[in-house]
Order: C-alpha cells, then structure tokens, then sequence
C-alpha cells in the first residue's frame, strides 16, 4: 500500500494528466441518500465513458437513518488504498461528510457548491474527494459541479505544489504543526 501522505498525482505527475477513466466512490447518509442514488444513476449510465470508468456504490442504500462519518470512511478507505480515484459525498449539509473526511491522511475533502470551486479544488489542491449538500442543492447543479469535478486534473505547478507540500506536512505533523 502506498503512503496515504503522499499525494498521488504529486508522486506521479503524468497519472494525474492521464485520460484514463476514473475509479469514483460514492457514498452519503440519508439526507444525502435521494441525490446520491440520483448521482450513482447517472455516473453508472454516463454516455461519457472516458471520464468514469468504475463508480463504487459504498451506501447508504435507504433513506433510513445512518451516521455519516461511516460513509466518509467508507469512500475515503476506498480512496487510500487505491480502489478509486475520486470519492463524491453528500450528507445533508455536505458540511458532516466533509469533516469527517478530512480526518483521514490521505484526503483532501472539500464542500462545492459551484463547478468553479469544483474544478479549481482538484486543479490546485489535488482535492480528491467532492462534498455535497443534498438538501442545499438539486440534482441537475449536483450533476454539472460532479462532471466538472471529475474532468479536472492536478496541475503540479511550482506555487500549487509548494501548497500541498505544507498542507502534507501538516497532515503528517498533527497537532505538533501547532507548536
């Protein structure tokens, strides 16, 4: 298994620019469980296969309560043992699955309400993981922030590496970055 400290496409700039299709975990609670099954559909059905080759359904698989630090586990496992290569969540909020997520070394999670923000995240910040608010928005700008997402790829430039070079060293560090 390969360090989860390490970022994937800053070890392996020319994986990064791959047109490969993706590997995409999915998973969200039951706030998030409606767009998600919405967003599972369509990345499944997509007519364009060079954008995602595999999705892994990781739950929830009903709109009964469920925990969503459990599927912020779930797609971030299947992240850092290198089972996909993008993970989407979406809770209520997208705040809940984005927290937890970020717990994870290895995980660069964020909250995107926008297609700017969604592709400006993986360009930048080699974020690999998408957070979702099922009840803040619907499927249709689901869908557009989600296909600019995936169609971003990192670009290693001097200032975006030196970046997530720190942000490492702070994952790495824990809270003795703050001494």
């Amino acid at each position: 298994m390969s360090d989860p400290n390490v970022s994937p496409s800053a070890a392996n700039p020319s994986a990064a620019a791959s047109p490969a299709p993706l590997r995409v975990a999915i998973g969200g609670d039951h706030a998030g469980f409606p767009l998600k099954q919405v967003v599972s559909d369509y990345l499944q059905t997509t007519p364009d296969a060079t954008l995602v080759g595999k999705v892994i359904d990781c739950g929830a698989n009903s709109a009964e309560r469920s925990d969503y630090p459990d599927f912020a586990i779930a797609v971030s496992r299947q992240i850092v043992q290198q089972q996909a290569d993008r993970g989407i969540l979406i809770c209520g909020s997208g705040v809940g699955v984005s927290v937890a997520a970020n717990k994870i070394p290895g995980i660069r999670a964020a909250i995107c309400h926008d297609t700017y923000s969604a592709h400006q995240g993986v360009e930048h910040d080699d974020m690999n993981v998408l957070c979702i608010g099922g009840r803040i928005i619907g499927s249709e700008l689901a869908l557009e922030i989600i296909r600019s997402f995936l169609a971003a790829r990192y670009t290693p430039g001097e200032r975006h590496q030196r970046r997530l070079d720190k942000v490492l060293q702070i994952e790495q560090q824990g809270r003795a970055a703050l001494d």
